[in-house]
């Protein structure tokens, strides 16, 4: 049997955790994304996105497409791109790993590198500004409908699934919100009891997929009703956590996945028992570079 490379999107592992777990009466999954064909969870929002705009109309083939974005979404969308015969163009600050820029040229799109100064908000800001003047199409992760979908239609069908409907706790990192919106908004409809855990950095924390956004840019698609609780960690619990997920239970994973195992594993701390999923975004691979592994 043959697949195209877009049927491996999705129905990645869900694993147990063998070691960090610290309790007995529960039990704590990782929801492995960088199983997906692009390294990450992204992969389910870009070809959603990228489906359901040609579907539309709201762009073809002629266009010229554009997107802010702090790596893994840039990747995903250059793939999927690719794959259509899309021109797109992906900005990002310009403190981004190299491996990251790498990949999504080697797929083809076009990088453009902002300021670090003005994070992914001056990635945005410049993104918009050729849209205003250049006639550029935003795919707008932010606000396009198309990303939380992707979970609804997807992730969190795969948990309900492979957890056999006994999931109690959700965990997951909150960047665009996509996930987390699209996963909570399907589990809740299966049972309204699921906990929807957000995970946030603490004040001036720089943790890469994780954000706390200001007022003007916090993403349209988020809905503060689809979670039930925040739990915030800082840059050090991530990134302790990433290295323990790789030492530990053999998870090669970038700075939010243990920031999301990080909340997870104080979230096992404060129940009696449960089942909990943890997001997993992406792959250690594309922060070599960085010193998050030093």
């Amino acid at each position: 049997m043959s697949y195209s490379i877009l049927e491996t999107i999705g129905n990645t592992p869900l694993v147990v955790s063998k070691k960090l777990n610290p309790n007995p009466n529960v039990m704590l999954y990782f929801k492995m994304e960088g199983h997906n064909p692009g390294g990450s969870v992204k992969d389910r929002a870009a070809l959603s996105m990228i489906k359901g705009g040609l579907e539309r109309g709201d762009f073809n083939k002629n266009s010229r497409l554009i997107e802010a974005t702090s790596g893994n979404t840039g990747i995903a969308l250059a793939m999927i791109a690719g794959l259509y015969g899309l021109d797109i163009e992906l900005v990002m600050p310009e403190n981004s790993t190299k491996e990251r820029v790498q990949t999504m040229r080697a797929y083809g799109a076009k990088v453009t590198l902002t300021p670090a100064d003005v994070g992914i908000e001056g990635a945005r800001d410049y993104a918009e500004a050729k849209v205003a003047k250049e006639g550029f199409y935003m795919i707008n992760q932010f606000s396009n409908d198309d990303n939380w979908k992707a979970h609804y239609h997807s992730t969190g069908p795969e948990i309900w699934r492979d957890t056999q409907g006994e999931i109690t706790h959700f965990v997951s990192s909150m960047g665009t919100t996509g996930t987390i919106m699209g996963t909570s908004t399907f589990l809740k409809e299966k049972n309204s009891q699921i906990q929807i855990v957000g995970v946030q950095p603490s004040d001036d924390a720089k943790i890469p997929g994780i954000r706390k956004w200001p007022v003007e840019y916090l993403p349209k698609i988020f809905d503060p009703k689809k979670v039930d609780s925040v739990l915030e960690v800082s840059e050090k619990e991530a990134i302790d956590m990433a290295k323990r997920l790789a030492k530990e239970e053999g998870i090669f994973a970038g700075m939010s996945s243990g920031g999301a195992a990080a909340a997870a594993i104080k979230l096992a701390q404060t129940i009696d028992s449960g089942v909990i999923v943890s997001i997993i975004c992406d792959r250690g691979d594309r922060y070599l570079s960085s010193d998050l592994f030093l």
